[in-house]
Protein backbone atom coordinates (compact mmCIF):
# COMPACT_ATOMS: atom_id res chain seq x y z
CA UNK A 1 0.00 0.00 0.00
CA UNK A 2 2.84 2.29 1.11
CA UNK A 3 6.80 3.07 0.08
CA UNK A 4 8.38 4.79 3.37
CA UNK A 5 11.74 6.49 3.06
CA UNK A 6 13.47 7.69 5.95
CA UNK A 7 15.29 11.17 5.20
CA UNK A 8 17.99 12.74 6.27
CA UNK A 9 20.84 15.44 5.00
CA UNK A 10 24.01 15.77 6.07
CA UNK A 11 26.26 18.57 5.02
CA UNK A 12 24.69 20.11 2.34
CA UNK A 13 25.92 23.75 1.62
CA UNK A 14 22.90 26.01 2.81
CA UNK A 15 23.96 30.02 2.37
CA UNK A 16 21.32 30.49 5.60
CA UNK A 17 23.36 28.30 7.78
CA UNK A 18 26.80 28.96 8.26
CA UNK A 19 27.37 29.09 12.07
CA UNK A 20 27.38 26.99 14.79
CA UNK A 21 25.27 27.97 18.60
CA UNK A 22 29.11 28.90 19.12
CA UNK A 23 29.72 30.87 16.41
CA UNK A 24 32.16 28.38 14.80
CA UNK A 25 32.06 27.93 11.24
CA UNK A 26 30.18 25.04 9.44
CA UNK A 27 30.88 22.06 6.93
CA UNK A 28 34.62 22.54 7.79
CA UNK A 29 36.75 19.22 7.63
CA UNK A 30 36.58 19.71 11.65
CA UNK A 31 32.74 19.85 11.61
CA UNK A 32 32.02 17.07 9.65
CA UNK A 33 34.62 14.74 10.95
CA UNK A 34 32.24 15.49 14.39
CA UNK A 35 29.17 15.35 12.40
CA UNK A 36 30.28 11.48 11.09
CA UNK A 37 31.65 10.59 14.97
CA UNK A 38 27.91 11.53 15.67
CA UNK A 39 26.41 9.85 12.90
CA UNK A 40 28.54 6.31 13.46
CA UNK A 41 27.83 6.37 17.88
CA UNK A 42 24.15 7.62 17.85
CA UNK A 43 21.83 7.74 14.55
CA UNK A 44 23.53 5.19 12.41
CA UNK A 45 23.22 2.28 14.90
CA UNK A 46 19.48 3.91 15.80
CA UNK A 47 18.22 3.35 12.52
CA UNK A 48 19.94 0.03 11.29
CA UNK A 49 18.59 -1.33 14.57
CA UNK A 50 14.85 -1.10 13.50
CA UNK A 51 12.71 -4.05 13.92
CA UNK A 52 10.68 -3.21 10.96
CA UNK A 53 12.46 -3.27 8.38
CA UNK A 54 10.40 -1.88 5.65
CA UNK A 55 11.95 1.43 4.70
CA UNK A 56 14.01 3.17 2.49
CA UNK A 57 17.08 5.70 4.12
CA UNK A 58 18.08 8.35 2.00
CA UNK A 59 20.89 9.82 3.10
CA UNK A 60 22.32 13.28 1.30
CA UNK A 61 25.96 14.73 1.47
CA UNK A 62 27.46 17.42 -0.52
CA UNK A 63 28.85 17.30 -3.74
CA UNK A 64 31.90 18.90 -2.36
CA UNK A 65 32.42 15.92 0.47
CA UNK A 66 36.17 15.11 0.24
CA UNK A 67 36.83 11.38 -0.83
CA UNK A 68 38.34 10.79 2.65
CA UNK A 69 35.09 11.33 3.93
CA UNK A 70 33.24 9.90 1.25
CA UNK A 71 34.99 6.42 2.60
CA UNK A 72 34.72 6.99 5.67
CA UNK A 73 30.79 6.89 5.11
CA UNK A 74 30.34 3.88 3.00
CA UNK A 75 32.74 2.19 5.96
CA UNK A 76 30.15 3.14 8.64
CA UNK A 77 27.19 2.48 6.54
CA UNK A 78 28.31 -0.98 4.59
CA UNK A 79 26.13 -3.38 3.23
CA UNK A 80 22.95 -2.36 4.98
CA UNK A 81 20.46 -2.89 2.05
CA UNK A 82 17.86 -0.16 2.58
CA UNK A 83 20.04 2.30 3.00
CA UNK A 84 21.08 4.99 -0.27
CA UNK A 85 23.83 7.45 0.15
CA UNK A 86 23.71 10.79 -2.76
CA UNK A 87 25.61 13.54 -3.06
CA UNK A 88 23.64 16.46 -4.67
CA UNK A 89 24.85 20.25 -4.86
CA UNK A 90 23.59 21.62 -1.65
CA UNK A 91 20.49 22.36 -0.80
CA UNK A 92 19.29 23.86 -3.59
CA UNK A 93 19.17 20.26 -5.47
CA UNK A 94 17.67 18.72 -2.06
CA UNK A 95 14.02 18.24 -2.40
CA UNK A 96 14.06 18.27 -6.59
CA UNK A 97 16.43 15.11 -6.16
CA UNK A 98 13.82 13.94 -3.15
CA UNK A 99 11.32 14.03 -5.77
CA UNK A 100 13.39 12.91 -8.53
CA UNK A 101 13.55 8.93 -6.58
CA UNK A 102 10.27 9.18 -5.27
CA UNK A 103 9.16 9.52 -9.18
CA UNK A 104 10.77 7.26 -10.15
CA UNK A 105 10.82 4.37 -7.31
CA UNK A 106 7.85 4.68 -5.52
CA UNK A 107 4.89 5.21 -8.36
CA UNK A 108 3.85 1.58 -7.63
CA UNK A 109 2.28 2.25 -4.47
CA UNK A 110 -0.95 4.60 -4.11
CA UNK A 111 0.83 5.58 -0.49
CA UNK A 112 3.67 7.46 0.48
CA UNK A 113 5.68 7.93 3.82
CA UNK A 114 8.33 10.09 4.41
CA UNK A 115 10.03 10.28 7.48
CA UNK A 116 13.10 12.75 8.82
CA UNK A 117 15.75 12.16 11.23
CA UNK A 118 18.98 14.57 11.78
CA UNK A 119 22.07 13.24 11.26
CA UNK A 120 23.23 13.45 15.15
CA UNK A 121 20.18 12.27 16.48
CA UNK A 122 19.13 8.81 17.22
CA UNK A 123 15.55 6.90 17.46
CA UNK A 124 13.50 3.73 19.17
CA UNK A 125 14.26 0.47 17.32
CA UNK A 126 10.62 0.82 17.45
CA UNK A 127 10.24 4.13 15.77
CA UNK A 128 9.57 2.91 11.87
CA UNK A 129 6.54 0.07 13.09
CA UNK A 130 5.33 2.57 15.29
CA UNK A 131 4.91 5.56 12.48
CA UNK A 132 3.71 2.45 10.39
CA UNK A 133 0.96 1.58 12.88
CA UNK A 134 -0.44 5.16 11.98
CA UNK A 135 -0.95 4.30 8.08
CA UNK A 136 -5.42 4.20 7.72
CA UNK A 137 -4.74 5.25 3.51
CA UNK A 138 -5.08 8.88 4.96
CA UNK A 139 -4.81 11.46 1.90
CA UNK A 140 -2.82 13.87 3.90
CA UNK A 141 -1.36 13.25 7.35
CA UNK A 142 1.38 14.61 9.91
CA UNK A 143 2.32 12.48 12.14
CA UNK A 144 4.10 14.13 15.22
CA UNK A 145 5.77 11.80 18.14
CA UNK A 146 5.71 14.24 20.94
CA UNK A 147 7.59 12.52 23.48
CA UNK A 148 11.53 11.60 23.82
CA UNK A 149 14.35 11.81 25.12
CA UNK A 150 17.21 14.33 25.29
CA UNK A 151 20.83 12.89 25.70
CA UNK A 152 23.59 15.94 26.43
CA UNK A 153 27.29 14.25 25.52
CA UNK A 154 29.15 17.24 26.62
CA UNK A 155 30.40 18.93 28.84
CA UNK A 156 28.88 15.95 30.82
CA UNK A 157 26.56 13.38 30.00
CA UNK A 158 22.98 14.28 31.23
CA UNK A 159 20.09 12.38 29.84
CA UNK A 160 16.27 13.36 30.36
CA UNK A 161 13.12 13.19 29.27
CA UNK A 162 11.48 15.42 26.26
CA UNK A 163 8.38 16.89 24.79
CA UNK A 164 8.11 18.52 21.78
CA UNK A 165 5.72 19.19 19.75
CA UNK A 166 6.45 19.93 15.65
CA UNK A 167 9.56 17.96 16.24
CA UNK A 168 12.88 17.49 14.03
CA UNK A 169 11.44 13.66 14.07
CA UNK A 170 7.59 14.40 12.29
CA UNK A 171 6.73 12.13 9.58
CA UNK A 172 4.23 12.37 6.91
CA UNK A 173 1.10 10.21 5.14
CA UNK A 174 -0.28 11.47 2.10
CA UNK A 175 -1.70 9.53 -1.04
CA UNK A 176 1.36 8.92 -3.44
CA UNK A 177 -0.51 11.85 -6.34
CA UNK A 178 2.40 14.51 -6.93
CA UNK A 179 3.11 14.70 -2.88
CA UNK A 180 4.86 16.96 -0.79
CA UNK A 181 6.75 14.78 1.36
CA UNK A 182 7.92 15.76 4.62
CA UNK A 183 10.85 17.96 3.84
CA UNK A 184 8.60 20.25 1.68
CA UNK A 185 8.59 22.58 4.77
CA UNK A 186 10.87 22.93 7.92
CA UNK A 187 9.66 20.79 11.03
CA UNK A 188 7.94 24.03 12.20
CA UNK A 189 5.84 24.77 9.54
CA UNK A 190 3.42 21.83 11.24
CA UNK A 191 2.00 24.55 13.68
CA UNK A 192 0.15 25.74 10.71
CA UNK A 193 -1.26 22.28 9.43
CA UNK A 194 -4.67 21.04 11.00
CA UNK A 195 -4.09 17.68 9.23
CA UNK A 196 -1.53 16.58 12.08
CA UNK A 197 -1.95 13.36 14.22
CA UNK A 198 -0.14 13.49 18.04
CA UNK A 199 1.11 10.65 19.17
CA UNK A 200 1.86 10.22 22.86
CA UNK A 201 2.38 7.43 25.21
CA UNK A 202 5.83 6.24 23.90
CA UNK A 203 9.01 7.47 24.04
CA UNK A 204 10.55 7.10 19.93
CA UNK A 205 13.10 9.78 19.65
CA UNK A 206 16.55 11.18 20.86
CA UNK A 207 17.88 14.58 20.90
CA UNK A 208 21.74 14.26 21.34
CA UNK A 209 22.85 17.69 22.48
CA UNK A 210 26.68 18.60 21.57
CA UNK A 211 28.70 21.61 21.71
CA UNK A 212 28.36 22.15 18.12
CA UNK A 213 24.43 22.30 17.58
CA UNK A 214 22.94 24.99 15.72
CA UNK A 215 20.24 25.91 18.19
CA UNK A 216 19.56 22.61 20.53
CA UNK A 217 20.66 23.00 24.28
CA UNK A 218 19.78 20.09 26.79
CA UNK A 219 16.36 20.87 28.25
CA UNK A 220 15.58 16.98 29.47
CA UNK A 221 14.12 16.30 33.46
CA UNK A 222 13.82 13.49 35.35
CA UNK A 223 15.39 10.45 36.42
CA UNK A 224 15.75 8.36 33.71
CA UNK A 225 18.47 5.61 33.87
CA UNK A 226 20.61 4.66 31.05
CA UNK A 227 19.78 1.08 31.40
CA UNK A 228 16.17 1.50 31.22
CA UNK A 229 16.63 3.01 27.83
CA UNK A 230 19.65 1.63 25.96
CA UNK A 231 17.80 -2.07 25.02
CA UNK A 232 15.58 0.49 23.03
CA UNK A 233 18.09 3.01 21.70
CA UNK A 234 20.93 1.82 19.91
CA UNK A 235 24.01 3.55 19.82
CA UNK A 236 27.29 1.86 19.15
CA UNK A 237 28.97 -0.24 22.09
CA UNK A 238 31.86 1.86 22.69
CA UNK A 239 29.49 4.83 23.14
CA UNK A 240 26.70 2.24 25.28
CA UNK A 241 29.53 2.01 28.05
CA UNK A 242 30.69 5.91 27.91
CA UNK A 243 27.46 6.88 28.88
CA UNK A 244 27.14 3.95 30.95
CA UNK A 245 30.17 5.01 33.20
CA UNK A 246 30.07 8.45 32.65
CA UNK A 247 26.38 9.77 33.14
CA UNK A 248 25.89 12.39 35.27
CA UNK A 249 23.77 11.21 38.92
CA UNK A 250 20.48 12.73 39.01
CA UNK A 251 21.14 13.95 42.30
CA UNK A 252 23.77 16.21 40.90
CA UNK A 253 21.67 17.85 38.58
CA UNK A 254 18.34 17.66 40.41
CA UNK A 255 17.69 21.23 39.95
CA UNK A 256 18.01 21.92 36.10
CA UNK A 257 15.66 19.18 36.04
CA UNK A 258 13.09 21.23 38.01
CA UNK A 259 13.73 24.40 35.81
CA UNK A 260 13.84 22.23 32.36
CA UNK A 261 10.71 20.35 33.33
CA UNK A 262 9.04 23.73 34.20
CA UNK A 263 10.03 25.21 31.08
CA UNK A 264 9.60 21.74 28.31
CA UNK A 265 5.73 22.20 29.96
CA UNK A 266 5.41 25.49 29.35
CA UNK A 267 6.22 25.48 25.82
CA UNK A 268 3.83 22.77 24.51
CA UNK A 269 1.30 24.14 26.45
CA UNK A 270 1.69 27.29 25.09
CA UNK A 271 2.48 26.11 21.53
CA UNK A 272 -0.86 23.69 21.81
CA UNK A 273 -2.48 26.39 23.23
CA UNK A 274 -1.76 28.68 20.35
CA UNK A 275 -2.61 26.00 17.84
CA UNK A 276 -6.04 25.38 19.40
CA UNK A 277 -7.08 29.04 19.16
CA UNK A 278 -5.71 29.34 15.06
CA UNK A 279 -2.76 31.90 15.55
CA UNK A 280 -1.23 29.51 13.61
CA UNK A 281 -2.17 30.53 10.05
CA UNK A 282 -1.53 27.75 7.23
CA UNK A 283 -0.74 29.78 3.99
CA UNK A 284 -2.62 28.59 1.02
Amino acid sequence: MFNHYLITRFNLKNPKWDVTKNNETLLTDEWLEHRLWLFQNFCFPSVAAQTNKNFTWLIYFDSTTPDTYKQKIETIVGNEPNIRIFYIDGMPAFYPEINKIITSEAADKPYLITSRIDNDDCISKNFIDEVQKQFASQDYMAIDIINGYSLQIKPVIMLGKKEHIFNPFISLIERNENPKTVWANDHNHWKKETRVKQITGKRLWMSIIHEKNKVNEFDGYGNIPWKSVNDEFIVSDNMKATIANEILPYNKWAWTSFKNELYVKWVLFNKTFKKALGIYKLKQ
